[in-house]
């Protein structure tokens, strides 16, 4: 039996989505962030060194990281679903998005998220306007600009295929779904990129896509 060992509010949301786009049987071990520091709660040690999520544990093997886990389940239990044949360029488009999304495009979502809890989190008096002065030229010189950049890029990838990878829906849109609802909720991303919106809005009313939050619970990312 696969054990989805899932956290709240995290990439492991995806993992139980493709899990429910193959149709495979599986178990979910859940995981709380701390209030505080929204970081995972130390348990997950246990599971992996790193203490992160998302991991799976499948018998004797565990697997952690977006990318290898989508790629153990396919190669293991996929049977060719959501993937391109090898050797076309749907399956080199495959193969960048599945990476991109956790290589390049989370990178400037991240380092927003971070400069913005700078800015509004509790400083001595003194320090404060140093702190969200420093954050805010971070964000504004670097971090917004390469957030946009990406975004554009993307827009203008769907606007030449439905899919990330081509025609057909695969497992680099699961892949590619979190940086963009973190897009979304956190970073600017709205109607002004139509083809991205029509993206989160055609994966969300996918029936997988609507079991897996079921089975997963709050997804505070779609707020």
């Amino acid at each position: 039996m696969i054990v989805v060992h899932h956290l709240n509010n995290s990439r492991s949301q995806r993992v139980l989505w493709l899990l429910e786009e193959l149709g495979l049987p599986y178990e979910i071990v859940r995981y709380q962030r701390d209030p505080k520091t929204m970081l995972a709660p130390p348990e997950l040690r246990a599971i992996h060194p790193l203490g992160k999520s998302p991991v799976i544990s499948d018998g004797g093997v565990v697997v952690a990281e977006s990318g290898a886990i989508v790629e153990y389940l396919l190669e293991t239990y996929g049977q060719g679903r959501l993937q391109p044949a090898a050797g076309t360029p749907e399956q080199r488009r495959w193969t960048y998005f599945l990476h991109y999304a956790e290589g390049s495009a989370m990178t400037p979502l991240l380092m927003k998220l971070v400069f913005d809890r700078v800015e509004s989190s509790p400083a001595p008096f003194f320090v404060r306007p140093i702190a969200k002065a420093i954050a805010r030229k971070v964000l504004g010189s670097y971090v917004l600009p390469q957030i946009a950049s990406h975004l554009d890029y993307l827009e203008a990838e769907l606007a030449q295929r439905p899919w990330f990878a081509g025609t057909e829906f695969s497992a680099a849109d699961i892949q590619m779904s979190f940086p963009l609802e973190a897009a979304a909720a956190r970073a600017g991303l709205n109607a002004s990129r139509p083809h991205l919106m029509d993206f989160l809005q055609r994966i969300h009313s996918r029936p997988a896509f609507q079991r897996a939050l079921a089975q997963g619970g709050p997804y505070d990312l779609l707020k």
